[in-house]
């Protein structure tokens, strides 16, 4: 016999959860109601966040979840379990994972390493999460708070079972705070001491009210800010910018197991965004898989030049999209190398001319090949010497005319990195 909602005692967050969403199923959405609809989003969206969040600290990691992270990228394995995401790790990576027959078979968190086109990527084979993960059924919460470190998201899927399994996880993670295949909200969010809430937009705003903005910002407390909308955006895109702990990351849906369906049902497959059908077993598609990884990863090849020499085209330092100037690319072979750059030479795409002497900022493009220059042994001596005999402001003049005072003694000084 089921209770009615009016006589059950819901306790604690949860409780409060439960009556927010009821309130809002219940609530009709309209000009009069819109300031009441943004409180009961940003009361829910908080009582979320506290309820994957205990005051117990239960929601991190734990025995068997906490990997040190290696390579450059880290890929994780989500999927409900026995859907063959271990047997996708063994046969990538020639890591044994434990292969079952039966549900959850995997325990803990599986680490292995795989090589493509020259980058070190870690992959995480997570054990297999359930419906109420994110509210921490299951261990779900560790599971999903692993996957929140990674640099990109496998959820694999069984093509037997149904497609509800898709937006089923898609939920759970979004629970978590994961945004998959998203790009973060264009709103400039800033707090201030004074002045009122002053809302700005550059576009025509058509899924939220300045009543809807004041009410998400009420709930939180917040009287005093300057919020910039720079595209058409919605009260939950307003409400993931001001928790301000949502992760955005990538994600490709896995749909193993196609060795048991037909042309035609592999034809619909092909039409899900996002989707790379294989079969782990026989090892098929894994080209397209890998791929697609990579394209997802947006990672960054930059190939050395040794002076004199050939560039090594064996060994490339990988950098991540976000992260690829000249000064970047130094930090990733040794911090102390900017504290001696005096230049670089570049050839590739992102130069006009091969090569192109250019400075720390710039930015460098997939399979650049670089060249670093180092000041000179010669020039440091003669700054610290004449820096000691005239003072630090002479040794500054000097410092500042240095291209003017280069000669080629000098530069047959330079130490050019390997």
């Amino acid at each position: 016999m089921s209770i009615p909602y009016s006589l059950a005692e819901p306790l604690g967050n949860r409780g409060k959860k439960l009556t927010a969403t009821n309130e809002m199923a219940k609530t009709q959405k309209n000009k009069a109601t819109s300031y009441h609809l943004g409180q009961l989003k940003a009361k829910l969206a908080k009582l979320k966040r506290e309820i994957m969040t205990p005051s117990g600290g239960g929601g991190g990691g734990g025995v068997g979840f906490d990997v040190a992270k290696t390579g450059v990228a880290r890929i994780g394995f989500v999927g409900f379990p026995s859907v063959g995401k271990s047997t996708l790790m063994s046969k990538l990576t020639g890591t044994h994972s434990e292969v079952g027959a039966y549900e959850f078979t995997t325990l803990t968190t599986v680490p292995g390493v795989v090589q493509y086109k020259g980058a070190k990527l870690q992959i995480l084979d997570l054990p297999g999460i359930i419906e109420g993960a994110k509210d921490g059924k299951g261990r779900g919460r560790q599971v999903i708070a692993v996957a929140r470190t990674c640099s990109l998201i496998f959820i694999v899927l069984d093509v037997l079972k149904p497609m509800t399994d898709k937006k089923i996880i898609e939920k759970e993670l979004e629970g978590f705070g994961i945004r998959l295949n998203k790009k973060p909200p264009a709103i400039i969010f800033k707090k201030k001491e004074k002045g009122g809430i002053n809302m700005t937009n550059t576009v025509p705003l058509t899924q939220i009210t300045q009543d809807e903005v004041k009410a998400v910002l009420s709930e939180y407390r917040i009287h005093n800010a300057d919020i910039s909308f720079k595209e058409d955006s919605s009260i939950d895109d307003l409400i993931d910018v001001v928790e301000g702990n949502r992760i955005y990351i990538p994600c490709i849906y896995v749909l193993n197991k196609i060795d048991q369906i037909s042309i035609e049902e592999l034809d619909l497959i092909y039409k899900i965004p996002n989707a790379v059908p294989i079969c782990a077993h026989h090892e098929w598609n894994f080209d397209e898989l890998l791929e697609t990884m990579w394209k997802k990863l947006a990672l960054v090849r930059i190939y050395t030049k040794p002076k004199g020499q050939l560039p090594d085209y064996d060994q490339p330092v990988v950098l991540t999209s976000n992260k690829n100037s000249v000064e970047d690319f130094c930090d990733s072979i040794h911090k102390a190398i900017l504290e001696q750059f005096k230049c670089a030479y570049v050839w590739g795409s992102s130069v006009k001319h091969n090569p192109q002497k250019v400075g720390k900022e710039h930015i460098l493009q997939d399979e650049d090949v670089v060249q670093i220059v180092k000041k000179s042994i010669l020039w440091h001596q003669c700054c610290s010497h004449y820096s000691i005999q005239n003072g630090r402001e002479s040794g500054k003049a000097l410092d500042n005319n240095k291209e003017d005072m280069a000669d080629p003694v000098q530069e047959d000084l330079h130490f050019y990195i390997a």
